[in-house]
């Protein structure tokens, strides 16, 4: 479990997949083999604080100029798999989805207009250089993507209390074949009982996402800072996957009352969280 630490970064959960070594090409596997024997291995608080420190410079530093070389690492059945943080790529994806989150005034305070565009202009030509890139994390803000619960189940679920030294844990993992299989059938579900939409999009997104990597990988939904805004006892009791999941079922076998009732318990849960965000 992660240390509590003077500086907490919350709101912040996360989608990550951890690829075997064999995954990578050398001179990296090399790289991440040897970056595994670490004794510090850095937390997301930490990835998270510097890049907080980089928008705190004059001009703020909105992406990396350099590449991270840093990542999570986690051992599944005796194998050695790696997360890079890919930390400048993420930021430059996150840079592109500011104009539909942000109001404009408050878009040009914080990052000014002349900042953006050379920032884009980067990513372009790194584009060009690297079309096949994608990041190993994707990350979301004061909520879990419902789609997201689609890959894992309440079987998986990990939670681990906090204490004053050390912070809650809240995530699941599972096999990549597992999440790729639950998006197939979650789909074919869906898209049987109702029309395009918001949850259908979502899924066959992070599905086509999730085809770019090796198929040993791990699946890790993480719920990341969430835990330092959500009390102990709502954090115990979620069980948000399970819901999905039976929605899902629900719908599958025509059982439209019991799909509102999983959406309902859904949506009570999750309301409390946005009306925290709109209270910060």
């Amino acid at each position: 479990m992660p240390k509590v630490s003077s500086v907490i970064v919350p709101y912040a959960v996360y989608l990550r997949v951890y690829e075997p070594l064999a995954a990578f090409p050398e001179p990296e596997r090399t790289h991440w083999a040897r970056y595994a024997r670490r004794a510090d291995l850095p937390t997301y608080q930490d990835e998270l604080r510097r890049s907080l420190t980089d928008l705190a410079a004059t001009p703020p530093v909105i992406v990396p100029v350099h590449e991270s070389g840093d990542a999570f690492v986690a051992e599944v059945d005796g194998v050695l798999c790696v997360c890079p943080w890919r930390t400048r790529l993420r930021g430059w994806e996150a840079l592109a989805e500011l104009d539909d989150e942000l109001p404009r005034p408050v878009l040009e305070a914080a990052l000014p207009e002349v900042v953006r565009l050379q920032a884009g202009q980067d990513h372009e030509r790194w584009l060009e250089a690297n079309p096949d890139a994608r990041p190993w994390i994707r990350t979301a803000t004061w909520q879990v993507p419902l789609n997201w619960f689609v890959l894992v189940s309440d079987g998986e679920r990990e939670y681990q209390k906090g204490t004053a030294e050390v912070a809650s844990v809240l995530r699941y993992r599972t096999p990549m074949v597992q999440a790729r299989r639950r998006v197939a059938r979650g789909l074919r579900t869906l898209k049987d009982a109702m029309d395009e939409g918001p949850l259908i999009d979502g899924l066959f997104d992070v599905g086509r996402w999730l085809e770019e990597f090796h198929p040993r990988s791990l699946v890790e939904l993480d719920y990341g800072g969430l835990v330092h805004v959500l009390p102990a006892g709502e954090l115990e009791d979620d069980h948000s996957a399970k819901d999905v999941a039976e929605g899902i079922e629900a719908l599958r076998i025509g059982d439209g009352e019991a799909a509102g009732e999983a959406y309902g318990r859904l949506v009570d849960r999750w309301r409390s969280i946005r009306d925290r965000r709109s209270a910060n």
